[in-house]
């Protein structure tokens, strides 16, 4: 399965063209990026010098728009790969795509909701931690209001596809947490700029969400805590109260993980005594069967074993399955 986007068994060039395909409908602008830097030669030869992880779309194009200040046209991106070439590798070394969507709550939150409260919260690549305030925000499921916490947070919309277990009321979350390797800071004007550079352009409802969820955020930040999944997790785990059920999740992170690390997480995690909820691409989380792909879909699952439900990755809409019962 392929590493952080990249299929490892592909040319760069193939995976920028299958990468295109996924942001078709989303990102016009994206697409066609995605398409002319696979036939960009002098862009291709800049890739091939990087580290095979850091070779892929989404961090190309972010690092690009945090340095120009816009989302690049294949103009742009060939200027400054012909002049700014170490700055521009540099930027991709440091930085990881830690897209940070809200939106993704909404697809999570039936199955989170049907779990025994209090819930313990820890997410696993949490980036700046938006995706641990369920209860802050508001969710409208084809026409169902839930109303969060936050008044002044995100309503979040997601169109419902199958037997939904859509819930009456929000969870009750008594301790939260965020594991990251390169947490980021809903404080610092230049984390908050690394996030807002890795949404699509002509996503503006992404660009509207993002920044809600970052002033709510800074209201009363989840801490994330800088460590690895692999080494760090049981310590955190540990911190959660014993009164609650503790929930770790995780969302497109494991495809960034090498398939045999992903084996060893997934045997850390059962390990611990949690409920276990994965939301990532089809075939990415070891020993969750699937039955369906297409390009930016993901499987939610339970336990590493049971799908629930196929989602978008941005959180846009939920297929839960037939007979999905965790």
């Amino acid at each position: 399965m392929a590493m952080g986007g990249l299929d490892p068994r592909r040319s760069t060039a193939e995976n920028y063209r299958l990468w295109g395909r996924e942001a078709s409908g989303r990102s016009p602008a994206y697409e066609s990026l995605a398409a002319s830097v696979a036939d960009d030669a002098a862009i291709l030869d800049f890739l091939a010098a990087l580290p095979p992880p850091k070779r892929q779309p989404n961090l190309l194009f972010a690092a690009a728009r945090y340095l120009l200040g816009v989302p690049p046209g294949i103009g742009a991106l060939r200027t400054l790969v012909r002049q700014n070439e170490a700055e521009l590798a540099q930027v991709m070394l440091a930085r990881l795509t830690q897209t940070n969507e809200p939106a993704r709550c909404a697809t999570l939150l039936p199955a989170l909701a049907r779990l025994p409260g209090p819930l313990a919260l820890i997410e696993v690549g949490a980036s700046a931690g938006l995706t641990l305030l369920f209860d802050r925000y508001s969710y409208d499921y084809d026409g169902h209001l839930i109303a969060g916490s936050d008044p002044d947070a995100p309503m979040l919309r997601c169109a419902l596809r199958g037997p939904v277990p859509v819930p009456a009321r929000l969870p009750d979350i008594a301790w939260r947490a965020g594991l990251d390797l390169n947490p980021l800071d809903v404080a610092r004007h230049d984390d908050v700029r690394w996030l807002s550079c890795l949404v699509w352009p002509g996503e503006s409802d992404r660009e509207e969400r993002l920044a809600a969820a970052i002033a709510a955020a800074r209201r009363d930040p989840p801490p994330v805590h800088r460590g690895d999944l692999l080494t760090d997790l049981p310590a955190l785990a540990a911190r959660a109260p014993a009164d609650a059920t503790l929930v770790i999740f995780h969302s497109a992170v494991l495809a960034y993980v090498a398939p045999q690390d992903r084996e060893r997480f997934a045997q850390a995690v059962r390990g611990l005594g949690a409920v276990w909820l994965s939301n990532e691409s089809p075939g990415v989380v070891p020993g969750l069967p699937f039955t369906d792909f297409r390009e930016g879909t993901f499987v939610l699952g339970q336990g590493g074993r049971t799908p629930l439900a196929f989602t978008d990755g941005h959180g846009a809409w939920l297929h839960w399955l037939d007979g999905a019962d965790g």
